[in-house]
């Protein structure tokens, strides 16, 4: 929607000076402070501000990457010789940013890629945390929602000694917050983006709504659907003509997509993936973990292989493949070389005890195929 001469003075001020106080841009707009607050939320609506305090969108031009989805705190606790349960146990506990979301992006900013997240965290200590760790490591934040009635989300995972999972509570409901309305504010954060991700965690009704703001900004748009429940959610909007240009599941994911079982063996994963694209779909990307994947596009079909890991944690294994899947795009490379590269990304990422590798960077998957094609 265009804007109005009044809103267009104002966008200017803020441009120029963005700490300005509402009182400021009143006098200096020769206008009075709720005059000012009605043109703000107008300059929202419209997508000129991001609505949260005077946030302009970013001119990040292509290759920025906007993440729609869960970011939470993962809390990991780990007894030190064999569990007795119903009593207190000796162990030892660590805790670190996650979220899939959260996770790919900062993998992307890793990675060099300019990235923006939305997501919702609490007006909480965890909240806060979760911020101030996710901006450090280069991604722009500014478009997360801070709700005052939510908890920021937690994964709490407690293993034995051998690290072998007991029990794991996901306390995740921040993130249903994420409604059509609150995207709809933050719209102005997806132009000029080159791709939006959506991850699974995404609300069925919030899912739909961000594939017609994407494709209103003109980005292309990625599912990640998280887990077999959550790829279902894709379902009614593909029904109604919402298609994402790529999805990213594993097999039984995939199966959730179409509503029926296929097997893990390359025909079946190729005529699945053909049924995608009959409803628009560019790209489909099945993750078979030790087996490789089978990527299916206008190119046609490639199967890649896993690279070889000595795997000591497969958490966000698959955040970091569809990172530098992205990146590798996002540079220009033919989406099987990108898809490569999202195997190195992943090679790299299970090989530490983090979810997202604190190594991995452009140069060590070069590093990383290079490897592999010598060894090879």
């Amino acid at each position: 929607m265009p804007l109005t001469d009044t809103e267009s003075a104002l966008l200017a001020l803020i441009r120029e000076t963005p700490l300005a106080t509402p009182e400021e841009l009143a006098r200096r707009l020769g206008s009075t402070r709720a005059s000012v607050n009605v043109h703000v939320s107008n300059l929202v609506k419209k997508g000129a501000l991001l609505g949260r305090g005077y946030l302009l969108p970013e001119a990040g031009g292509p290759g920025r990457v906007v993440v729609v989805g869960g970011a939470n705190v993962d809390v990991k606790a780990r007894t030190i010789q064999a569990a007795v349960p119903g009593t207190s146990n000796p162990g030892v506990s660590a805790q670190a940013p996650g979220g899939v979301a959260r996770n790919v992006a900062e993998n992307l900013a890793r990675l060099g890629v300019p990235a923006s997240l939305v997501s919702v965290v609490g007006r909480d200590a965890l909240g806060d945390w979760l911020l101030r760790e996710t901006e450090a490591a280069g991604v722009d934040v500014r478009a997360v929602l801070r709700a005052p009635e939510v908890s920021t989300g937690t994964y709490t995972a407690v293993l034995d000694a051998s690290g072998e999972l007991l029990v794991a509570v996901a306390a995740m409901a921040a993130v249903e917050a994420l409604t059509p309305a609150a995207l709809q504010e933050r719209r102005g954060v997806l132009r000029g983006a080159a791709w939006v991700v959506a991850d699974g965690n995404l609300p069925e009704a919030s899912l739909a709504h961000l594939l017609s703001l994407a494709a209103e900004a003109g980005a292309a748009m990625v599912f990640e659907p998280v887990s077999v429940p959550k790829a279902a959610r894709l379902r009614p909007a593909l029904a109604a003509g919402l298609v994402p240009q790529a999805v990213t599941p594993n097999v039984p994911e995939l199966a959730a997509l179409l509503g029926r079982a296929v097997p893990d063996e390359p025909g079946a994963l190729q005529a699945a993936a053909a049924e995608l694209h009959a409803q628009g779909v560019r790209l489909v990307w099945v993750r078979r973990g030790a087996a490789g994947s089978l990527l299916s596009g206008p190119e046609g079909v490639t199967e890649l292989p896993a690279l070889p890991a000595e795997v000591r944690d497969v958490t966000g294994a698959g955040d970091a493949m569809l990172a530098a899947f992205l990146a590798g795009l996002a540079s220009g490379l033919p989406p099987a070389e990108a898809a490569r590269h999202g195997h190195a990304a992943a090679a790299i990422t299970v090989e530490s005890d983090h979810a997202v590798s604190p190594t991995l960077t452009p140069a060590a998957i070069q590093a990383r195929l290079t490897g592999a094609a010598t060894t090879g």
